[in-house]
């Protein structure tokens, strides 16, 4: 049995073999120069068959990045269509929320509350008694930042199974979305195409409102 530090000192190691495979990824893609969903795709295409653990791999870097995981999913959509995309992104999603999640539980409170900017109390509140809801319906609502969710829930005491359950239920309406709009852009003048811009602003129109409506703040107030 390992104590511990030892779990610590893994999971740490475990945590600098991802940084360092996402910097060689973001450095070899030029994902962080002004990178957009074609040239992605030719990116991710040009490893083949290992093209799907490519993708699922940049994604769980993604909180690492200032990179929107939105373009990340327009172009998996447009590499492996809406069925395959939707799988590949949510995986890659959760991955990365489990990063985020064990990096704020492993090097605490010190370094999250710089990166969620005094929203610590506010998720330690609402998620002790009721994590899974409150997670859930955090991650329905896209423009909610989605690494402030994950580094704000690896300080609470949520189970990992619940934040990743809850995680990987909420995000499918926003996957859906952006991976259907990858996966329609082949013909930028289609009905296929136009209807899923309207749908990605119907979402986008939604979110704003629930955004607006619902505080994480009072969030916790109502599910505690």
């Amino acid at each position: 049995m390992m104590d511990k530090t030892n779990k610590k000192h893994i999971s740490i190691a475990l945590m600098v073999i991802v940084i360092g495979l996402g910097v060689y990824l973001c450095k070899s893609s030029g994902m962080l120069e002004n990178c957009t969903p074609y040239s992605i795709k030719n990116y991710i295409c040009s490893f083949g068959m290992l093209a799907p653990i490519i993708y699922i791999v940049m994604f769980t870097i993604v909180p690492l990045t200032l990179f929107p995981d939105a373009v990340l999913a327009v172009a998996g959509g447009m590499i492996f269509g809406l069925g395959l995309g939707t799988l590949y992104t949510i995986i890659g999603a959760v991955c990365g929320g489990t990063l985020s999640f064990f990096i704020s539980r492993t090097f605490g409170r010190g370094l999250v509350e710089k990166l969620i900017k005094g929203k610590v109390e506010w998720f330690q509140n609402g998620i002790e008694k009721r994590g899974f809801l409150f997670i859930l319906i955090l991650r329905l609502i896209p423009l909610v930042p989605f690494d402030v969710i994950s580094y704000g829930a690896g300080l609470s005491k949520i189970k990992y199974k619940d934040f990743a359950l809850a995680t990987a239920i909420g995000i499918v309406p926003g996957v859906l979305v952006y991976t259907n709009l990858g996966d329609k852009s082949g013909n930028l003048f289609s009905v296929e195409f136009l209807g899923a811009i309207v749908i990605l602003v119907l979402l986008m129109i939604f979110s704003y409102f629930m955004k607006k409506k619902i505080s994480i703040k009072g969030l916790s107030n109502k599910v505690t």
